[in-house]
């Protein structure tokens, strides 16, 4: 029997899902839905890492590297050796998957400013291998000849097809990640966030716990980073360094730690500040910054939290 709490969550995402459906199917500019693709697209990013930091409290700077395994990975497959990218897709979640667990089974180890050195090291790692391996990646230059997804008669290409697509999938990652969170994998996650020692004291696994999370974080990523190569046709070394690694861990913090919304909300203002701004050219990063500066100071626990703490206080008021 449904609980008003599930009753809630469900109506949650109904309401959700017919926002993004209304938008695509009333919004005929191709720009405003190429930027919700791409907030999507980091929406996912933002969800594999807010699982990771904000539910199990452990701290990646080498996340934008999955999100590149993912996205080459399928345009070495499919643009190369010709492979249907849907076939491509599962061989790049398999690879980031693969090498979450090998780099994660000694990293996880680690902890606090270890464990971010170690991820930070692993992104570089990847990022070198991207650019110094040009005979397969292309190199500094980039990849091109990337092929449209396709699914029988349908072609997804920038526009409503590739929209509805991306926040289709979108939504069911939102859908796996609540559910697992309302798991018993879920309340472990957060004993582990919330102590480490205390979690082991009671039985629970927590190097498995975090290398299975950290496992699901890079799938997302890669998933991603499929989405990402086949959208805009052509990747590049750039798109998958360091400074986008802190792109996502700022996208999870602004949005709000320990909260799937916070990561739609995170995604959404990262993705959108820079578009807005392009106005302000020579001023551009001052206002970045103050614009994230001003939301930490006045809304510390990010923007979901900070939101609904609003909400509240403007019901009491009207009591």
């Amino acid at each position: 029997m449904m609980t008003d709490k599930n009753k809630y969550i469900w109506i949650e995402y109904l309401g959700f899902i017919c926002a993004v459906s209304a938008f695509g199917l009333v919004t005929e500019n191709t720009y405003y839905l190429q930027i919700m693709t791409f907030i999507g697209i980091n929406t996912l990013l933002g969800l594999g890492l807010n699982m990771l930091m904000g539910y199990t409290g452990q701290v990646s700077l080498g996340h934008a590297a999955f999100y590149g395994i993912g996205a080459y990975t399928t345009a070495i497959l499919s643009g190369t050796y010709g492979i249907n990218p849907w076939l491509a897709l599962v061989c790049a979640v398999a690879a980031a998957v693969l090498i979450a667990f090998i780099v994660g089974l000694p990293t996880l180890r680690l902890s606090g400013y270890y464990l971010a050195m170690g991820t930070l090291g692993f992104g570089m790692i990847v990022n070198i291998v991207i650019r110094e391996w040009a005979d397969v990646t292309g190199g500094a230059s980039g990849f091109v000849g990337i092929p449209v997804l396709e699914a029988g008669p349908l072609v997804f290409m920038a526009g409503p097809g590739y929209y509805f697509l991306v926040w289709g999938i979108v939504c069911v990652a939102m859908i796996i990640c609540r559910r697992l969170l309302a798991s018993r994998t879920g309340r472990a996650l957060r004993a582990i966030h919330d102590g480490e020692k205390a979690a082991v004291a009671i039985g629970i696994n927590t190097h498995f716990l975090k290398l299975e999370i950290f496992m699901f974080s890079a799938a997302l990523a890669a998933v991603a980073g499929f989405l990402y190569a086949h959208f805009v046709l052509f990747i590049s070394p750039e798109s998958f360094g360091f400074m986008f690694s802190i792109k996502i861990v700022t996208m999870v913090v602004i949005g709000g730690m320990a909260s799937v919304w916070g990561a739609l909300l995170g995604a959404a203002v990262l993705t959108l500040l820079p578009e807005v701004l392009h106005g302000f050219a020579e001023y551009e990063m001052i206002i970045f910054g103050t614009v994230l500066m001003v939301v930490m100071i006045f809304m510390p626990q990010g923007l979901n939290r900070g939101i609904m703490d609003m909400i509240r206080t403007a019901r009491r008021a009207k009591a």
